[in-house]
């Protein structure tokens, strides 16, 4: 193989071109690109590839002899040193500067990982309850492989640009005015990588560093830190069991998930709703309305989510398919007012400014409109209707002092308040490690102290497995010497 060395640039500071191989090969030694005992092309080889003489060559590597950095073996060739094996020379790297907005986001990526250092139950069997994605088993593959193929078959259309297919927005608009009661156009609609996506960019666009921004706790944690990577100040806000406590925050943006607050489940009432929207009037403030997880109702009338009272345009409403689809599918999308359509799209293009996956969003509009989407989600909905219900019986039979539960409606996750104090709640959650049970403390959703709790994810689990699980946490239970309430 050919040597490559980077001549030109040493040619730059050297009056002669035998110079200028010397150097170059002496700090590939020092560097350890050359290694010790590695072999030098022969000085005919280096010769015509660099256009000197063979002369020049032979020169440059007496030089190199001379100062011991190589070697020569009559009829093997010429070597590096094997002494200076040890002694290549470190090269410092400077440390460039970053911008305040790439230090907190390092920061916040160390939390991060912090976060999820955790040591996993040395159980020959792990049950978990933390919420997982749609299982392949349950979404209809061949249905969504034939949308595919059609759409393939039609012929490719030239991206539309950072909003995503058009065909799809229609899609969700329809969607959404018959499910949800929004009437949305499709302008108004732009499509993302994931939900996490949007609200990044909104937070971009909508935080000036240092701004107070109102979030709930306990809450979503992905928002809480592309907050904090735009320099916004978070203000924690309250949640009961009646959702969110409104208060005249002096901040100009509220991220709220009203229709099923996460991770409580609390459902916001009108007065609540009205007091919100009362509030972003009289501060000129916007509204992130995150609706995650509330596309799966089996009990209770439809909640109206907080974008259909606003008569001002001041809420944004947030969506994603992240629990209907399968997880290498990740398709978010936002409902803006029209005054933000044109400001998201821009910086929406400085990342992506042709949106990707367009077959497969251009799959999902005709799944939609087809009817296969909504049949997929009422599957889905007596499926995950029947786990919720069994979880929630086998929690109150087998573990009726330990928790109040706080089921709801809809969503893939039950709030569970412990009974007791937080030490007992500590060797409680330890017995239920070893028996190799898993499940997410509602501390690392919190801004604010509070009562201990768990968010328990049931969806993806069958019923056998729920019941095996529960009863491992009775198991741990009997461990512990404390009664309470």
């Amino acid at each position: 193989m050919e040597l490559w060395l980077p001549l030109d640039s040493y040619e730059l500071q050297h009056r002669y071109k035998y110079l200028a191989l010397y150097h170059a090969l002496r700090d590939a030694i020092h560097a350890g690109t050359l290694e010790a005992g590695a072999r030098l092309p022969s000085t005919r080889v280096l010769a015509t590839q660099y256009d000197m003489s063979r002369g020049s060559v032979a020169q440059v590597y007496d030089m190199l002899m001379a100062d011991g950095y190589v070697h020569a073996y009559t009829g093997k060739g010429t070597y590096v040193t094997e002494s200076l094996s040890s002694q290549h020379h470190v090269q410092t790297e400077a440390v460039l500067p970053l911008s305040p907005w790439a230090e907190r986001l390092l920061s916040l990526r160390a939390e991060q990982e912090r976060s999820r250092e955790e040591v996993q139950p040395a159980h020959e069997s792990v049950i978990n309850f933390r919420m997982q994605r749609l299982l392949t088993e349950h979404f209809p593959a061949a249905e969504w492989k034939s949308a595919l193929a059609a759409v393939h078959r039609s012929g490719w259309r030239e991206p539309e640009g950072a909003a995503g297919d058009p065909e799809l927005r229609e899609a969700i608009a329809a969607h959404l005015r018959w499910t949800r009661g929004i009437q949305a156009e499709a302008s108004q609609i732009v499509l993302f990588s994931g939900s996490i996506q949007g609200i990044t960019l909104l937070c971009q666009l909508l935080i000036t560093e240092g701004n107070p921004v109102v979030q709930e706790s306990p809450g979503y944690q992905g928002i809480v830190h592309a907050v904090r990577s735009c320099g916004g100040q978070v203000i924690p806000a309250e949640v009961d069991e009646g959702g969110i406590i409104p208060q005249d925050w002096k901040a100009q943006t509220l991220f709220v998930t009203p229709t099923r607050q996460f991770p409580t489940g609390a459902v916001l009432g009108l007065e609540r709703r009205r007091a919100l929207l009362s509030w972003a009037s009289k501060q000129n403030a916007v509204i992130v309305e995150d609706d995650y997880d509330s596309e799966f109702r089996w009990g209770g009338r439809p909640i109206e989510p907080l974008k259909v009272l606003d008569r001002e345009q001041r809420v944004i409403y947030i969506g994603s398919f992240s629990q209907t689809m399968p997880a290498s599918f990740r398709l978010g999308y936002a409902v803006l007012p029209r005054s933000l359509v044109q400001p998201l799209l821009a910086a929406k293009a400085l990342y992506e400014p042709v949106s990707p996956a367009l077959l497969e969003q251009r799959a999902l509009a005709r799944f939609m409109t087809r009817g296969g989407y909504m049949r997929h989600l009422r599957r889905l909905t007596r499926l995950y209707g029947e786990r919720h219900d069994f979880f929630v019986e086998e929690m109150r039979r087998c573990l009726p002092q330990a928790f109040t539960m706080q089921p709801g409606d809809s969503g893939l996750t039950i709030y569970a308040v412990w009974n007791g104090d937080q030490a007992s709640y500590e060797r409680f959650t330890q017995h239920v490690h070893e028996q190799g049970v898993l499940f997410r403390d509602v501390e690392q959703y919190r801004l604010m102290p509070g009562h201990a709790a768990i968010c328990f994810g049931f969806a993806h689990l069958e019923q056998a497995v729920i019941r095996e699980g529960i009863q491992r946490m009775r198991a741990a239970w009997e461990k512990c010497t404390f009664s309470f309430r």
